[in-house]
């Protein structure tokens, strides 16, 4: 797959961040292990899917993303001129789940700190289990196994689980499991397990789960339990990322920004990777 490639504008933003990243983390033992980021030399990976007419939604959504062109050509005094509008669920292609989708009294898209937005990435492998088998849910012996290799996961990070379902993107039938529409009882695909995410969250504090498949909770779930302990700790979830593979086990930078809606439960996102 080849990486696309980084907008000025984004990498303008990232350096205005960095200062405050800095800040945010100046006393965390994990910020001096990572250092500073060169952006000179540094490694940009865009882990978003594109919000188009392909865009995967929840099966039960009544709606989609719509893109509708206002303008497009040449103005009567002579210029070119383009604008669209657009229209979307909150939660569909890459996107943030914010903490009151599934807490009442927690977080709202917009009251979600910057810090918790970016941080350094965790990024857990479990292909070569979920290959072989679709409801493969993250145990506590994954994440021993990870911290076995490169250390305990420090408070803040973010955990990015690689599935590799990314690579079946955009076929719904098998990124989901199952294409019949408004009907979400038959998906099947990987995640994280219960346990796991309470480790995650529970002990070690992380700021957020993200992974490449629809949901941090596994396709056949029917009680959404990784959403509600994410949730009620205000641990964001960051849903259909893309490129993981492309980001070592530790040592990224990630930022994941989503559009600010006020009172929002999430909404789409623009996910990065910077890797030093």
């Amino acid at each position: 797959m080849r990486f696309q490639q980084i907008e000025r504008p984004l990498v303008l933003l990232i350096i205005l961040a960095l200062p405050l990243v800095a800040a945010c983390q100046a006393t965390s033992s994990s910020s001096a292990r990572h250092g500073s980021i060169d952006l000179t030399r540094a490694r940009l990976i865009d882990l978003t899917h594109s919000l188009d007419e392909k865009t995967i939604f929840w099966p039960t959504s009544d709606t989609a993303f719509n893109l509708e062109v206002l303008s497009f050509g040449t103005t009567p005094g002579g210029w070119f001129y383009a604008s669209n509008a657009f229209c979307t669920p909150e939660h569909g292609g890459t996107h943030l789940d914010a903490p009151i989708h599934f807490a009442e009294g927690k977080w709202t898209t917009e009251q979600i700190p910057l810090e918790r937005l970016i941080g350094h990435a965790v990024v857990i492998d479990v292909r070569q289990a979920a290959s072989g088998d679709a409801d493969y849910r993250l145990s506590i012996d994954d994440v021993r196994a990870w911290e076995t290799h490169h250390g305990t996961i420090a408070p803040g990070s973010i955990v990015l689980l690689l599935t590799g379902w990314s690579s079946h993107w955009p076929d719904r039938k098998r990124y989901m499991g199952d294409d019949t529409p408004g009907d979400a009882s038959n998906l099947h695909f990987p995640s994280y397990g219960e346990a796991a995410a309470r480790l995650l969250v529970e002990e070690r504090r992380v700021a957020a789960l993200g992974v490449d498949t629809a949901s941090i909770d596994f396709g056949a779930s029917t009680d959404f339990i990784v959403h509600r302990i994410a949730a009620a700790a205000n641990v964001v979830g960051l849903e259909n990322l893309t490129q993981l593979e492309a980001l070592p086990p530790r040592g990224a930078w990630v930022f994941a920004l989503p559009i600010k809606i006020s009172g929002g439960t999430g909404g789409p996102l623009r996910a990065i990777a910077v890797i030093p």
